[in-house]
């Protein structure tokens, strides 16, 4: 009996995954409140393509496309791709199934940093606020977990339960002193796709290329320190530099993904999970997979989210939350009798 190579089983799983992102951007650029023929929307985009001519079309199927639904699109790709490749680092990193990109205080100090810029009025600088806020608290936690623990996983997660804690304090106190803005922040909160353009586009671009050039690169590394600390280190593996050097790219792109879009949970729960039930354990393949699957995940569910109750919005941290309560317990469950 002849066997299927694992490389081969990656690399079929790669071709799903370029496929489904690709069918997803082609969807959640066609459905909208407004139709748009496919066949004026393929003309649009080679007409946008530098160089090639194509033939004319109305400007109303111009704009919905290249100003609106495009840039929406390729913002909740990048979106999904860093959630989900910050959640399969996170989990790599401290060993812990349940690890998310929230995990460490990201989503308590964005969500501080956004309500401060709300009240204070300094709205053009909510973005600025929440990337700075996640940062702000994810090097708090580290640090306290450090000093804790040594930097050991679960010194440092339990460190980021309680920045957490005392920063969602803070942010409710300052939403109680100013009731008017209650529903801005709420807004804010549930989790938005922006449909301004390329702006938040061409923002967070940089950051999930870095981000994701540095954990693809120790993607390897995570498979190590699977093993524990003191084996990864008995096989030569600085585990202090290469943890510290995946916490700060997965924060990174998790504080860059929220100061666009909100905050967005269960993404980097769902999707790891789902790559490993297909692939196998194998970092290796686990984080280019996420990467590819969670850009698909959340533009599909974008695409839920601003149709199932159309014409009005739902807010997509809704939708990801129905989706990703029930895979959360099912993941907690399986993992209690893997330990039993």
């Amino acid at each position: 009996m002849t066997s299927i190579r694992p490389s081969r089983v990656s690399a079929g799983l790669a071709v799903a995954g370029a496929v489904a992102l690709l069918g997803a951007i082609t969807v959640g650029v066609l459905i909208g409140p407004v139709g748009l023929p496919a066949g004026s929307a393929l003309i649009t985009i080679f007409d946008w393509v530098p160089g090639v001519e194509a033939p004319e079309i109305s400007a109303a199927h111009r704009s919905i496309l290249l100003d609106w639904r495009l840039p929406r699109v390729v913002l909740g790709a990048l979106v999904g791709a860093c959630l989900a490749m910050s959640g399969a680092a996170y989990q790599g990193v401290f060993r812990n199934p349940l690890a998310d990109p929230y995990l460490l205080g990201a989503a308590a100090g964005a969500g501080l940093g956004a309500t401060i810029a709300i009240v204070t009025g300094s709205r053009p600088f909510i973005a600025l606020a929440a990337f700075v806020g996640a940062l702000v608290a994810v090097a708090f936690a580290y640090v306290l977990g450090r000093a804790a623990g040594g930097g050991a996983g679960a010194a440092i997660i339990l460190a980021g339960v309680a920045v957490a804690a005392f920063l969602t304090a803070a942010q409710t106190y300052l939403q109680q002193r100013n009731t008017d803005t209650l529903r801005e922040v709420y807004v804010w909160i549930l989790g938005r796709l922006s449909t301004n353009g390329w702006s938040d586009v061409l923002s967070l671009l940089p950051y999930a290329v870095i981000s994701g050039a540095v954990i693809f690169a120790l993607r390897r590394n995570l498979d190590v320190l699977s093993v524990g600390d003191a084996e990864a280190g008995a096989l030569g593996l600085p585990v202090a530099r290469v943890r510290l050097l995946l916490v700060v790219a997965a924060t990174l792109a998790t504080a860059a993904a929220v100061a666009v879009s909100g905050l967005i949970g269960f993404v980097g729960i769902i999707v790891p999970h789902l790559v490993r039930l297909v692939a196998g354990s194998s970092y290796r393949v686990v984080v280019p997979l996420s990467m590819v699957f969670g850009a698909a995940f959340l533009v599909i569910t974008d695409l839920g989210a601003r149709t199932i109750m159309s014409p009005a919005e739902l807010p997509i941290g809704v939708v990801t939350a129905f989706l990703g309560a029930p895979f959360f317990l099912l993941v907690l469950r399986r993992s209690r009798r893997a330990v039993q």
